[in-house]
């Protein structure tokens, strides 16, 4: 057990022991897909030239010990067909890992665990707008055998080169073999939604705060652009999509004692699978507040419009006074009261300003103006 007591900090770190920054480019040599090959042993890397290919790696790892891992970057059937061919991997979970937008799952073919995760990656934006990109979407699939450990990655962020190389400066937790990798990046998926999680709490809280902020002059708010609000949570819909899944894969690696995974690192995958529920909280909670969110910003415009088509009543009402009193003395007959009166206009224009004046009084104590 003391050989993995700083599992979780070992594979937390952004920067090497020595302060500098993990090299993230691809290992020179390699191909297309391949983005790093190498033989593990006693949880230390085995000197090997650039140019190690997966074939060799596992001859390697099953002629001298320990295990290889094999790390692929969005490779097609044909790349991917040699390696399929030399693990034994399943041909669904080939079909699954060359094809990618699977859900977050975890299945047993044979002697191999398939693994998939989504990596969620947070988008900086200075303003939310109707059509701004909050979150971006890649997969990890993880074939994990006694003997190898084979990654297929997609998407254009969620590299583990970094993962590597802070595996790569605790030997220790290599020793536990390929389960101990399987720990490490499903440890790192989901730090990567912890942080998703806090940065999206922000727009949310921006967003509920221009809602419910009072309008000009104290008055009713008239909410914000529903596209905004829609667009926010279609983001978070595309974040509960990678979320909700893994909950069961994380259970079963937690409780369920499997062959490939050690006992000693099982037990870390609770911890990874209490933080995982922790985050759907927050995205169950969300998408709930989101709902609730433009329902009160739809019933805000709905009120304000009614304000305005009441302003639009009262101020019509008071018009309409001085409209009939022009239309009455506006008719071309002889006698009417007051026509020829001296003063007859002064008297009927007082008697119209006062009529206006009690209307427009009795509206704005109603609430109307």
């Amino acid at each position: 057990m003391s050989m993995i007591r700083d599992l979780r900090a070992a594979v937390r770190p952004s920067l090497r022991k020595d302060g500098g920054a993990y090299d993230t480019t691809r290992a020179a040599g390699a191909s297309s897909a391949v983005v790093d090959c190498a033989v593990y042993r006693d949880g230390v890397r085995l000197p090997s030239d650039d140019g190690l290919t997966p074939r060799a790696a596992i001859r390697q790892a099953r002629r001298d010990g320990g295990f290889a891992w094999i790390g692929l970057h969005e490779p097609t059937e044909a790349e991917f067909a040699g390696v399929a061919a030399e693990f034994g991997l399943h041909p669904l979970a080939v079909e699954d890992a060359v094809h990618a937008h699977q859900r977050p799952k975890l299945e047993r073919y044979d002697d191999t665990l398939f693994a998939v995760f989504k990596t969620i990656h947070y988008v900086e934006h200075d303003e939310l707008t109707a059509t701004s990109e909050v979150v971006e979407t890649g997969e990890v699939m993880c074939f994990t055998g006694r003997d190898f450990f084979i990654t297929v990655r997609h998407g254009g962020q969620g590299s583990l080169r970094a993962l590597r190389h802070r595996l790569q400066d605790d030997p220790e937790l290599l020793t536990k073999g390929p389960s101990a990798v399987l720990h490490a990046i499903a440890d790192h998926v989901v730090d990567g939604y912890v942080a998703v999680a806090d940065a999206l709490q922000d727009d949310v809280d921006e967003v509920e705060t221009e809602v419910f902020s009072p309008g000009p002059r104290g008055g009713v708010s008239r909410g914000v652009d529903s596209a905004r609000i829609y667009q926010l949570k279609r983001e978070v819909l595309e974040f509960k999509r990678a979320v909700s899944p893994l909950m069961r894969p994380m259970q079963l690696l937690s409780e369920r004692p499997m062959r490939l995974v050690d006992p000693d690192i099982q037990k870390y995958f609770r911890d990874v699978a209490d933080h995982l529920a922790r985050v759907q909280e927050q995205v169950v909670g969300f998408d709930e507040l989101l709902n609730s969110i433009l329902q009160a910003n739809l019933a805000q415009a709905s009120v304000a419009q009614n304000e305005d088509m009441r302003k639009i009543t009262s101020w019509a009402a008071i018009i309409a006074v001085p409209t009939m009193v022009c239309g009455v003395y506006g008719m071309n007959f002889d006698h009417m009261p007051e026509l020829h009166w001296k003063y007859g206009y002064p008297v009927i224009m007082g008697i119209t300003v006062v009529l206006c004046l009690g209307i427009h009084r009795t509206l704005k104590r109603n609430g109307w103006l």
